[in-house]
């Protein structure tokens, strides 16, 4: 058998923060959660269904005492499935991500954001349905 991914972690300083806006970025909710820790997911994954077969994987946010220093080396893409993609990113603004230049330069189809503890992601095309 082979291994499967089941979750991403992600450092960070306030678990509970980012798990929040995470949740709502992603429509998750948090699956488990102790001290230094809180897992989202849009699922509750079992060991029976994690090995019968590939599904999401869950986030894990992490307390770490360090602060991000670099541009991330993984990052999340996401695309919106009920709306355009600039009203996915004004959404976005609002619950607190901020938009981030990493030298993609000024004719791309995605926007480069940051969650609200500095972790870059992106915003892809939309694939809600077209009237």
């Amino acid at each position: 058998m082979t291994s499967r991914f089941t979750e991403l972690a992600v450092d960070c300083h306030d678990p509970e923060r980012l798990a929040a806006f995470w949740c709502e970025v992603l429509d998750f909710r948090v699956i488990d959660r102790s001290e230094d820790k809180v897992e989202i997911g849009s699922w509750t994954p079992t060991v029976e269904e994690v090995r019968a077969r590939q599904a999401a994987p869950t986030l894990l946010f992490v307390r770490v005492p360090e602060e991000k220093t670099v541009k991330n080396r993984l990052h999340l893409d996401v695309s919106p499935v009920d709306r355009g993609t600039d009203e996915e990113v004004t959404r976005l603004l609002g619950l607190g991500a901020t938009k981030r230049d990493v030298g993609q330069g000024p004719d791309r189809n995605w926007v480069v954001m940051a969650d609200p503890e500095g972790n870059e992601f992106c915003v892809l095309r939309t694939l809600a349905p077209r009237d």
